[in-house]
């Protein structure tokens, strides 16, 4: 019911701006750009006030550029008022008979005062950009005491469902990257990451739905990118945030900048913990259709031991203006171990067995990732750019399965080990040139990635005889896997007064083989594709505008897809790779209505379809009382689904935001010859509002709603979240404290997992903590002059499928 209640609230608001819009007629624009006289920076997120007869008429708020505009103004005479916390504030009169333009104003600091007037309002935390929405987590009050994972729950497109599973437009089919690129501690599990990474630490959050074609075109829905990296000035600078959260542990990160000359420097370095012990874990299965049945039951309690860190530089150099050297160095490492003790009881008709699991499995990761970056700029305009890039990633990912049998009732099984060594190396060069005229960019570049995975996987059981672990050859293998990708991409992005218009294509060669040395066995694939991307934008009058947009998308199996080890941590359940996966493409349209007059609204409709989507697929053996879960390329997928987003100061000090996400959804695929199909509603609803008091006090409130997640073989349920926080500058801009209270009525929330074939039904029940409450202290120092370049181009591989283990 609140998610109805949410979308028509959000639909009432639009027919009010709406109408507001059809009321007025234009006739002028005014329009200028604020610059920060003594940095050169543009004066981002001013507020510009035009001002008739001693009455204020309308209001804007400057973009990332500086820019500000009006239009629909009457001739006549005014006044643009310009004012900005630590910004003395400016006064323009301005005698209005045609479109104008105040071209650059210089603004100057003046500590912490406005001067002659004050012009309230608040910094968006929502843009609207052709291809993508941006969040501002830094606006967001709540950012200094909560996760990453928590503020995906405000950003529009964004949903975490009841197992802290992050979804894009309902699905988990996208790829996530940090500074735009990907990062190898995301690549397993990225959700216990998330949970633990401070959010105090990012700047923003941008929902890519139609990327440009210099992008991977890997990613269904699209792509995630988490922007971290502060910008780098003259002095030194730095911000240090440690956080405590129960149930998980503590973490915390540390950002460090300094410049000196033409040299400037970025460090940081982060870790986290995450414990949890007594996560109830249930599961239920029980054939059909068979003349004799069987049943598995098991209850069981898991114990979490999840402990990571992460680091690196960047390293600046300005040979001159013209040419721009960047190093970049990034470690990482952690583990995550589990120990799940179990009882499982099976029926085969009148027999029944049973058994006592000590199950043991540990996941390891560890890399470092190194880019150099070589930037050539041009005399005849800053913005005409030539980059060199060059990064080489090298990771491994062991993981170790350990599982004992006590308390045997008519039960033989023998106790294994399992020992799978993973690693993985990637090259990848590649060169972009960009060059802007008045109204046109041209954006082209090339790139080539040479991927190499190895796994040696071995399956030991327990000999009694002997009293030690033996290999069994038949269940064990090393398997090798090439992935060698060719691209070359043009860009062009035309704008016009009211128009932008942004269209491309990238053109990609795929060439895969992957090699059982045990077996002397291989499998090749090799695959072209010419994936478009075409975007319009259309500005509107009183800051609306109108945007259509068009892509395809590749989703691109990786190596945890491929790899055929077996996984067996949980008896009678083995999950394992297909070598034979192909790529799957995709078709997305997406229309979006934005409106930023004072606070913000977005509305969007999208549709994409695919035809061999890549689909997890359960099957179970009544003869081995045993279900093996993997993936083919069975799927046809349709999904049509909207999306709004409203956010509105209702006082200088008091703002609200409401999201809704709805989508339907239909997916089909033949499974051992019987078809199989299912659909339905899925999507999100979220309410936030937060409150400035006097005395540097902020609390806020936020509530999420999520519907069920739809898939071929069965649905998860639905769930919610409830947050109160709130956060106090014991220091002005220096030194604050924050604290969370998360979902304080109920201590754990089931997520349910429901799967049936044609002749088996399954369901997995897991108690995730629910209750949470945290703490965190947020300090930041040194001051800051001037700034010192960064590459605009870098190294960004966003094409293959995360895992989804």
């Amino acid at each position: 019911m609140s998610r109805y209640l949410l979308t028509l609230c959000i639909a009432f608001q639009c027919i009010l701006i709406s109408n507001q819009a059809t009321a007025q007629q234009n006739k002028f624009q005014l329009s200028g750009t604020l610059i920060d006289s003594v940095s050169g920076k543009p004066g981002e997120f001013f507020t510009i006030a035009l001002s008739k007869d001693s009455t204020v008429i309308k209001s804007a708020v400057s973009n990332e550029h500086g820019k500000f505009s009006f239009s629909g103004i009457v001739e006549g005479n005014y006044k643009v008022i310009i004012g900005a916390l630590g910004y003395k504030s400016k006064t323009i009169l301005v005698k209005l008979s045609r479109d104008t333009d105040l071209n650059k104003i210089l603004v100057v600091s003046s500590g912490n005062e406005l001067g002659e007037v004050a012009v309230a309002a608040s910094r968006p935390l929502i843009k609207q950009e052709p291809d993508r929405i941006v969040y501002d987590i830094q606006a967001d009050a709540e950012s200094k005491v909560l996760s990453v994972m928590d503020m995906m729950r405000k950003v529009p497109l964004l949903s975490v469902d009841a197992d802290d599973n992050v979804k894009l437009k309902g699905t988990g089919n996208y790829r996530i990257l940090i500074n735009g690129k990907p990062s190898g501690i995301l690549t397993r599990d990225p959700k216990e990451y998330l949970k633990s990474m401070p959010a105090a630490g990012v700047q923003k959050i941008e929902v890519i739905t139609t990327p440009p074609s210099k992008y991977e075109s890997e990613g269904l829905s699209g792509i995630i990118n988490i922007i971290t990296s502060r910008k780098m000035d003259n002095g030194y600078n730095g911000n240090l945030n440690a956080r405590y959260q129960s149930p998980g542990g503590p973490s915390g990160n540390l950002n460090f900048t300094i410049k000196q000359g033409n040299f400037g420097a970025n460090f940081y370095a982060g870790t986290g913990v995450w414990q949890v012990d007594g996560v109830k874990i249930t599961d239920a299965r029980n054939s059909r259709g068979v003349a004799i049945p069987s049943s598995l039951n098991s209850l069981g309690f898991q114990q979490t031991d999840n402990k990571w860190a992460w680091g690196g530089g960047e390293l600046s150099y300005e040979i001159d203006s013209l040419n721009l050297i960047t190093v970049e160095i990034n470690p990482y490492g952690g583990y995550n171990q589990q120990n799940l003790n179990q009882h499982f009881d099976l029926r085969d008709g009148s027999v029944l067995s049973s058994y006592d699991l000590d199950g043991k499995t540990r996941y390891e990761w560890g890399g470092t990732d190194y880019t150099f970056n070589y930037q050539k700029g041009f005399k005849d305009k800053k913005e005409h750019l030539l980059t060199f890039s060059y990064k080489f990633f090298d990771s491994s990912e062991p993981q170790t399965n350990d599982v004992m049998f006590n308390n045997r009732l008519n039960f033989t099984g023998v106790n294994y080990r399992q020992d799978n060594v993973s690693s993985s190396k990637e090259q990848t060069a590649q060169i972009d040139y960009v060059n802007p005229w008045k109204k046109l960019t041209l954006e082209a570049g090339v790139k080539a990635i040479l991927r190499r995975g190895d796994s040696d996987f071995q399956y030991l059981g327990f000999n009694s005889d002997q009293n030690s672990y033996i290999i069994d050859p038949a269940q064990s293998n090393v398997y090798g896997n090439d992935q060698n990708i060719f691209g070359v991409y043009n860009t062009y992005t035309l704008k016009l007064k009211d128009w932008t218009f942004k269209a491309g294509a990238r053109l990609e060669g795929t060439y895969v083989t992957g090699n059982f040395e045990t077996t002397g066995t291989s499998v090749k694939t090799d695959y072209f594709n010419l994936i478009p991307s075409v975007s319009f934008n259309r500005t509107l009058k009183n800051s609306q505008s109108l945007s259509l947009g068009f892509t395809q998308r590749i989703q691109r199996p990786g190596i945890w897809n491929l790899n055929p080890f077996v996984d067996k941590s949980r008896p009678n359940f083995e999950y394992f790779g297909n070598p034979d996966l192909e790529a799957t493409l995709s078709n997305n349209f997406e229309l979006t209505y934005s409106n930023f007059k004072k606070g913000s609204l977005n509305l969007s409709l999208s549709y994409n379809f695919a035809n061999n989507t890549q689909q997890e697929v359960s099957t179970y053996f009544p003869a081995e009382n045993l279900t093996r879960v993997t993936s083919f390329n069975i799927g046809k997928t349709r999904l049509l689904g909207t999306n709004a987003n409203f956010n509105y100061p209702l006082t200088a000090k008091w703002n609200l935001n409401i999201s809704a996400n709805v989508n339907y959804i239909w997916l089909e695929g033949m499974i051992n010859g019987v078809l199989a199909q299912n659909s339905g509603v899925t999507g999100y609803s979220s309410f936030t509002t937060s409150y400035k008091f006097e005395k540097t006090w902020k609390t806020s409130v936020s509530f999420n709603y999520g519907a069920p997640d739809v898939m071929l073989q069965g649905q998860s349920n639905n769930y919610y979240y409830l947050g109160f926080s709130g956060s106090k500058d014991i220091i002005k801009d220096k030194l604050t404290v924050s604290v969370m209270v998360a979902n304080p009525f109920q201590k754990n929330r089931e997520y349910r997992s429901f799967t049936e074939g044609v002749n088996f039904t399954q369901e997995r029940i897991r108690e995730n903590p629910f209750r949470r409450v945290s703490g965190s202290l947020n300090w930041k120092f040194g001051k800051l002059k001037g700034s010192i370049k960064k590459s605009e181009r870098s190294i960004n591989n966003d094409d293959t499928k995360k895992s989804s283990n």
